[in-house]
């Protein structure tokens, strides 16, 4: 007998929201996907649970959700038809492109890996110009198990060690970087958007290759690197044991305009950029629905 649980697969264009988390009197994922239930009588206290929770203005290629259908209706409803009833439910800004039956139990939360890009090119400071082994130096550094106290937003309760997996140079074709990736189990509040902002400060030349490795090693001295935009973040992917799917790599940055020279012809392209992002976003929703 079909489990009455599924795993969807999900993406949504980050701007159109006020984070994934449930908030009252604002537009957010979770809202969304629970008004979608309703209409479509699937809806019971408890029946929807999130994988990754994002902030506003972060995009999402890829989010998981574990869904329960009213007892014995999941034998009836097919994948395909859940993820079209889905779509026809939510706004266009949301996009839910896959699903599975699981077994009963199943937490999305419990994933074997999460991946965040991030387009470093969109920050204030950053240079035209990047030495490439600078930046995977500072790449590197992250990678592996630290305390992160210095970079990210520390909720009271948790614990700020955390494993880094891999961290890598998004690069485009002419070898220039575009930004980075950056693999772990999990995430604390903030911290791919300060990796990001403590890297911009190494290419620049604001802190040394030594302070970034301190910040590290010695978390009770408080530093402070600063945060970088939301809108150059994409939760990417999610590797989880019941969802099948293949890694599709890194995007190719070569579909992005690099940023020009001058700080008023910067604003505009910055408002390009996330045209850009938006792209990228359906460009993968489309292939994935085919």
């Amino acid at each position: 007998m079909s489990s009455d649980l599924f795993m969807v697969a999900f993406g949504y264009h980050g701007g159109s929201f006020h984070g994934s988390q449930i908030q009252n009197d604002v537009r957010t994922v979770q809202g969304e996907l629970i008004h979608a239930l309703r209409r479509l009588k699937w809806w019971s206290e408890g029946c929807l649970e999130i994988s990754s929770r994002t902030d506003a203005g972060v995009n999402v290629r890829m989010n998981l959700a574990t869904i329960k259908l009213p007892d014995g209706m999941g034998s009836n409803v097919e994948v395909s038809m859940l993820t079209k009833a889905l779509n026809d439910h939510t706004p266009v800004e949301l996009a839910v492109w896959g699903g599975c039956h699981v077994p009963e139990g199943t937490s999305p939360r419990l994933a074997i890996s999460r991946t965040y890009l991030y387009r470093t090119e969109i920050m204030q400071f950053w240079p035209s110009e990047v030495d490439v082994d600078l930046f995977a130096e500072a790449c590197s550094i992250i990678v592996g198990e630290h305390n992160f106290t210095n970079l990210c937003r520390l909720d009271s309760d948790r614990n700020p060690i955390r494993t880094i997996d891999s961290c890598i140079p998004w690069l485009n074709s002419n070898g220039e970087v575009v930004g980075f990736s950056v693999t772990a189990l999990s995430f604390l509040w903030n911290q791919v958007r300060r990796i990001a902002s403590s890297f911009e400060g190494v290419v620049v030349g604001r802190i040394t290759i030594d302070e970034l490795r301190r910040a590290l090693e010695e978390p009770n001295t408080k530093v402070d690197f600063g945060r970088a935009p939301s809108e150059g973040l994409i939760l990417w992917s999610i590797s989880h044991p019941n969802f099948p799917m293949k890694d599709s790599g890194l995007p190719s940055a070569d579909v992005l305009i690099r940023p020009p020279e001058g700080s008023r012809q910067r604003i505009r392209w910055r408002s390009l950029a996330k045209f850009e992002a938006s792209y990228l976003l359906e460009r993968e929703w489309l292939k994935l629905l085919n």
